[in-house]
């Protein structure tokens, strides 16, 4: 097909318009071909006809053609003239209104896609800021991270072949056997290397036992007040919640029932996440003895244990007898910084290859060089030194904390205290927490809303403050403007 009159064209273009006569003919041009009117392989005036019949300038034209060449719409012949691209398909007025653009929805999601999406839109409230803004819970000091030994290391293995290739997705051998005896030494775990897989962070550690353990309608026994990713993951296998009574040091193990169905229970017992008790050593064989009665698997995470002031942390449930429905879980993220990712998991002997097989399936193996460097940032003493160094860093934070607090929010908040960890918890009389935790971020402080925690009533109303990540100063002004927040009776 081609075009001998400049009527086929007829394009009303005005320079009185707010767009550019340029804009304005390439728009035109576009809908011409986008409707079927120009057809692939139609072939186009020449531009000075088209200039001259329109108005306009012919380098007005010649841009619009260049563009539109670019673009792929366009195609020139030598000697012949400027062409509707003919591999264009075609698409017309009648395939515009077809099935698809008719359409309101996408295709339809799994039922564990549906699930995810209905516990990310649950969450989606609360996420107020990505940045790791002075308050945020879970950020470590990384002020005080030893940048020169980890860069030492990590230069002793950049160039290493060995660690550019595959290995497998277990993890890293010589970090399993550093983590043994870490374990072993700090923890009570009762382990060896081959029971010990290394993952993407505590997560997916949680995310390969809601795989693996739960089916559809599986009841899941979870601290409430509890850590709300791990909820999330126990919700897309379609797991049923039931709510563990918190006491001031964590689980009520005496009101756990006498008969349950229950598959699984997830437990933070070191430091219950976010309320921070510290289940004792009668009450941890009280619960597993309850466990193992009761064919239960516990998820035992581990988080915060390397955080004790006062007193070395009591040993792992896991380590508390040589055979035990322990499944026990850690990371780095805390202890060496987030973006690290490299989390562990120790499990019983005979379900290390079915749990390594579902890490294949699910992300494949983790990165060589961080785990090589971990291995000897541990095996060398460096790690244990710096732990000491961070526990008296953050036993210092956490008593100006408890200072700060009494002496500012002593008549409007309540510090839930335990001298462990890396965050505190405040009870607030407010009439929305999520509100006070978003104005709280458009001061330049992070934190989370208490009530977020919370999967079930009766639900407590506060914050969760970070202090590990704070210098004095940001302490200082953060909990003042915090004091003057809760004040405001709209919050």
């Amino acid at each position: 097909m081609e075009i001998n009159t400049l009527n086929d064209f007829n394009p009303v273009l005005s320079a009185k318009k707010e767009q550019t006569l340029q804009f304005q003919f390439n728009q035109y041009l576009l809908k011409k071909i986008e409707n079927g009117s120009l057809p692939p392989g139609t072939k186009l005036p020449p531009s000075r006809l088209i200039a001259l019949d329109l108005g306009i300038s012919r380098n007005t034209v010649t841009h619009v053609f260049d563009q539109l060449k670019a673009e792929g719409y366009l195609t020139s012949k030598k000697g012949s003239g400027i062409f509707i691209n003919p591999a264009l398909p075609m698409i017309t007025e009648r395939l515009l209104k077809g099935a698809w653009a008719a359409k309101t929805q996408l295709p339809g999601l799994s039922t564990y896609g549906k699930n995810l999406k209905e516990a990310s839109l649950e969450s989606s409230h609360l996420i107020i800021d990505k940045k790791n803004l002075p308050f945020t819970p879970g950020v470590p000091d990384h002020r005080a991270f030893p940048e020169k030994i980890w860069t030492r290391i990590q230069r002793r293995h950049t160039d290493r072949n060995a660690l550019k290739g595959y290995d497998n997705s277990q993890g890293y051998l010589p970090l399993r056997k550093a983590l043994t005896d870490y374990l072993r030494l700090s923890r009570g775990v009762i382990c060896n290397e081959d029971q010990i897989i290394i993952t993407q962070g505590a997560q997916q550690a949680i995310t390969l036992c809601a795989l693996l353990l739960l089916d559809q309608k599986d009841v899941v026994l979870m601290e409430n007040p509890g850590y709300t990713n791990a909820r999330h993951a126990f919700l897309t296998k379609q797991a049923e919640l039931q709510p563990l009574e918190i006491s001031t040091n964590g689980i009520n193990v005496e009101s756990l029932p006498d008969r349950t169905n229950a598959k699984l229970m997830y437990t933070t017992p070191t430091h219950q996440y976010p309320l921070g008790g510290i289940l004792s050593a009668s009450q941890r064989l009280k619960l597993l003895d309850w466990a193992a009665t009761h064919n239960v698997w516990i998820i035992e995470d581990d988080y915060d244990s390397e955080f004790h002031f006062h007193g070395k942390p009591l040993a792992s449930i896991q380590g508390m007898a040589k055979r035990t429905p322990v499944i026990y879980i850690g990371s780095f993220s805390k202890t060496l910084y987030p973006a690290l990712r490299i989390g562990y998991m120790v499990v019983p002997k005979e379900l290390t290859g079915t749990f390594t097989e579902a890490k294949t399936h699910l992300s494949g193996e983790s990165p060589l060089l961080p785990q090589a460097i971990v291995a000897d940032f541990i095996s060398e003493g460096h790690f244990i030194r710096h732990l000491r160094k961070m526990r008296l860093l953050y036993q210092e934070k956490w008593d100006h904390m408890q200072f700060l607090v009494k002496q500012n929010l002593a008549s409007l908040a309540t510090p839930i205290a335990e001298s462990a960890g890396m965050h505190l918890a405040l009870r607030i009389d407010t009439k929305s927490d999520v509100h006070l935790q978003t104005a709280f971020a458009k001061l330049g402080f992070g934190s989370t809303a208490l009530s977020s925690y919370y999967f079930e009533p009766p639900v407590e109303k506060g914050l969760v403050l970070g202090f590990a990540c704070t210098h004095y100063q940001e302490r200082e002004s953060g909990i003042v403007a915090l004091r003057k927040l809760i004040l405001n009776k709209n919050l």
